[in-house]
């Protein structure tokens, strides 16, 4: 396969007026104390954090970030998988503050509403697929898939179903970090942070060939009978007992994971025959990341609900939403109260900056350019890079994500004993190298800014190189 080579013009955001120090007010050293001091940050040790001192991030633009000692870095994650239309986008910034003028907040309680949530309900149901029409809004990923728990009980009720209340999601599956979130997702470490797990949740294995298949079955093979356990669960509990099964169309957190294409057809063949809901956690795969607007469509399966965040504002400011296919939207409307929300659902500066964002992403043709041009680039750039490399055992990803297991042997799909280790131990030199790319256990993950160009990515590859290069030297592989 070719690629052309010419760079691809794109509106770019205006650049910044003024240097990352000319912005700071603190040293870093200053900045380090008080942070040390005051500071819990999410999945961190802090004893060990607050000894080495966070890194202080002070600016951005584009796809670079600047910290407070004047280092330029490139973004390979786009924040936490979120800043798609890139940073310093004054559009955004404008959206924000003429809502914020002239209504900062009001609830969407009380029989109200407001311009920001009508339009981007609107926009957003002309952005997903056709079934999907109505939208519940919340703050986050996490609170989307509480939302979806408390949707996908009201649907059975209104259904005459109420014995149908277990929800089956898989192992090494992120879905938040609320007690219900973290439960539907199936990270132990996270679990045994939680002796108060909600009930009626269970877990079957992750389709991850490259750690889990056994013999000689192929990538093909060992998806479809992973994706048979969900089969085998259902009759298990009994399809009466089984309301809903959730899965991310890729596995983010969990390394990247792409399931070979004989996945989610069976899957959701599965869910069709047992009479349960199919819910996708779209929070990382929405608005883009590989290549279509939402990943389930590069998947090729229908759910029934879609759990959005991330990209559906870059970032900018906190949201959350839940698309409902229209079977599930009428019976929730016609059946009384749903009783559920936040006081910010439907918050209307972040209505109005999800609007300006979505609309950058639909008419710079961004998520187009991602399927057709960068994309495919980024990807083949990767293959090509990292091709017989001495620790890189799997390349997965599509459109503009994508995870590079490190592996003792990848010709015979050995990993290393000490994986989470050796994951460490590459993060870091990345990070001394001016990239972002995250370690998850023994795979390194990047989800770059959609608005990256061909030269950027040419960047963060060569980083990622050098980074991958050092970590194979330390520890003594050639």
């Amino acid at each position: 396969m070719s690629y052309r080579t010419e760079e691809v013009a794109y509106v770019q955001p205006a650049q910044p007026a003024a240097s990352a120090q000319a912005t700071q007010q603190r040293s870093t050293a200053e900045y380090r104390a008080l942070d040390a001091a005051h500071h819990i940050h999410p999945f961190s040790d802090m004893g060990s954090l607050n000894r080495s001192g966070s890194r202080v991030i002070v600016k951005a633009h584009g796809v670079y970030l600047w910290d407070s000692d004047g280092n330029k870095i490139i973004d390979g994650m786009a924040g936490l998988w979120c800043v798609n239309v890139g940073y310093g986008r004054k559009e955004l910034a404008d959206a924000a503050y003429r809502q914020m003028q002239e209504l900062p907040y009001y609830n969407t309680f009380f029989k109200t509403t407001h311009p920001p949530v009508i339009e981007l309900s609107a926009l957003l149901a002309e952005l997903a697929p056709e079934p999907f029409n109505h939208f519940f809004y919340c703050n986050s990923g996490s609170e989307g898939n509480d939302t979806v728990l408390r949707l996908v009980h009201q649907y059975w009720a209104t259904q005459g179903k109420q014995a149908k209340k277990v929800v089956i999601s898989r192992r090494n599956g992120y879905h938040g970090s609320t007690i219900a979130g973290g439960t539907l997702g199936g990270m132990g470490y996270m679990h045994e942070q939680m002796p108060s797990k909600v009930e009626n949740i269970v877990h079957i294995d992750q389709p991850y060939f490259f750690g889990e298949a056994e013999g000689n079955l192929t990538p093909e093979e060992f998806a479809l009978a992973r994706a048979q356990q969900l089969e085998a669960k259902i009759l298990e509990i009994g399809a009466e007992n089984v309301a809903a099964f959730i899965g991310e169309p890729f596995q983010g957190a969990g390394g990247v994971i792409f399931p070979a294409a004989t996945y989610w057809p069976e899957i959701q063949r599965i869910c069709r025959k047992y009479d349960i809901l199919l819910v996708a956690d779209e929070v990382i795969g929405g608005f883009g990341r590989t290549g279509e607007w939402f990943a389930h469509q590069h998947f090729g399966f229908e759910p029934d609900l879609i759990t959005l965040a991330k990209g559906l504002t870059s970032g900018y400011v906190p949201m959350g939403a839940v698309g409902l296919h229209d079977r599930v939207a009428k019976a929730i409307i016609e059946n009384g109260d749903f009783n559920h929300g936040l006081t910010y659902s439907g918050h209307p500066v972040a209505a109005a900056v999800a609007v300006a964002n979505l609309k950058l992403l639909r008419d710079e043709k961004i998520v187009d350019r991602v399927k057709t041009d960068t994309g495919p680039y980024f990807q083949q750039k990767l293959r090509d890079t990292f091709a017989n490399h001495p620790i890189v055992g799997e390349i997965s990803g599509a459109g503009l994500v994508a995870g590079l297991q490190l592996a003792q042997d990848p010709t015979t799909r050995k990993r290393f004993a000490n994986g989470g280790d050796v994951g460490t131990i590459c993060r870091d030199f990345c990070f001394n190298g001016n990239l972002i790319m995250r370690a998850t256990g023994d795979r390194m993950l990047l989800s770059p800014p959609l608005v990256i160009n061909r030269l950027e990515i040419d960047e963060i590859v060569s980083k990622a190189k050098k980074a991958i290069d050092a970590t194979a030297q330390q520890l003594g592989i050639s």
